[in-house]
């Protein structure tokens, strides 16, 4: 059995979606004639309006109720009016149209220089302090501009950035891929966290391998911070015994706090009660925090000014916490720094 159109193709049932995409490409161009049409009821008036040739708009009519396979409009001399189907498919014609429209209205308004609309992605932990203040600091000259901001760990990010989901994210380790840019903006220091009432508590600089013994509370894997404590361990000469994962740094430190493990994690925004936080030593515990693009996408104004702020304010990225205590043991071959991060 095959289905033949006006237009003398013949079709298959096996290929009748791809004939029914073919027909949308077909139609939409002239939607908004045939709404003109029907609005006024008059041809002559319509093609005013349109700035076409009545004769044209007449055989584009025509043949849009051939391609159809309906009749659309009846004829009373130089007026027209609506069939029982030709209703129906204005109705539907209007909502596509306005659809349309609102569509082309958003996409505006996101590319508006002034008051348009940045997709921001960035990890849970840059989520309390880092970004609410990058984004105030923004705002004091771009008062208007918008932001979608997406909290998420580094992988799921990357992933959103390729779909086209969102325009930049803050995200460690800083990428290294073919289809992106990605800049190092800065560092941050990693502590152990132990219970106050640990065995380590005491000290304030501790080498990761007193730790050895220890169990870790850890992000799942996948999560960025993982791999860098894992990696962390293993330049310490252990493998880490995970008793707990998660994926929010501060549900760990709850968890440190309740005497479940120590973990590996950047400071708190706010100091959190039942846990000490000591420097490490050795190996050198850091991570890098950099910003990525898809390479070769078009950035709107609002993207653009908002990724020159963002590369202004390299090394001065995260919130500066009270330094570490000084160093009273010389670091040892194994602390390189994490140049990964």
């Amino acid at each position: 059995m095959v289905h033949e159109y006006s237009s003398g193709r013949r079709l298959s049932l096996n290929s009748y979606e791809e004939d029914m995409g073919d027909m949308g490409l077909l139609l939409t161009p002239r939607l908004a004639h045939f709404a003109a049409v029907a609005r006024h009821e008059h041809v002559t008036r319509a093609a005013q309006e349109l700035g076409v040739p009545q004769s044209t708009l007449s055989r584009a009519m025509v043949r849009l109720e051939r391609d159809l396979g309906v009749t659309l409009f009846a004829r009373r001399g130089r007026t027209v009016a609506l069939t029982t189907a030709g209703r129906a498919f204005l109705a539907a014609a209007e909502r596509a149209l306005a659809e349309v429209e609102k569509a082309a209205d958003t996409v505006r308004a996101d590319a508006d220089p002034s008051a348009g609309r940045v997709a921001f992605g960035f990890l849970h932990t840059m989520g309390s302090e880092t970004v609410p203040g990058l984004i105030r600091a923004f705002r004091a000259d771009h008062p208007r501009v918008r932001f979608t901001l997406v909290q998420n760990y580094g992988e799921a990010m990357i992933e959103r950035l390729r779909a086209g989901e969102l325009d930049l994210c803050l995200t460690s380790p800083v990428p290294d891929a073919p289809d992106l840019v990605a800049r190092r903006l800065d560092e941050q220091r990693l502590r152990l966290v132990v219970p106050d009432d640990h065995r380590l508590a005491r000290r304030k600089r501790v080498r990761l391998a007193e730790a050895a013994d220890e169990a870790f509370v850890t992000l799942e894997p996948g999560y960025g911070l993982r791999r860098i404590t894992d990696d962390l361990c293993a330049r310490a000469g252990f493998t880490p015994r995970v008793a707990f994962e998660g994926e929010e740094a501060e549900t760990l430190r709850g968890l440190v706090a309740a005497g479940l493990g120590v973990a590996l994690l950047p400071p708190p925004a706010v100091p959190r009660p039942g846990v000490v936080e000591l420097t490490v030593t050795a190996p050198r515990a850091a991570r890098e925090i950099g910003v990525a693009w898809l390479d070769g996408h078009p950035d709107t104004p609002p993207v653009a000014a908002f990724k020159r702020f963002l590369l202004s304010r390299r090394g001065q990225l995260l919130p500066k916490s009270a330094p570490p205590p000084r160093e009273e043991e010389p670091y040892g071959p194994d602390s390189v720094d994490l140049d990964h991060g």
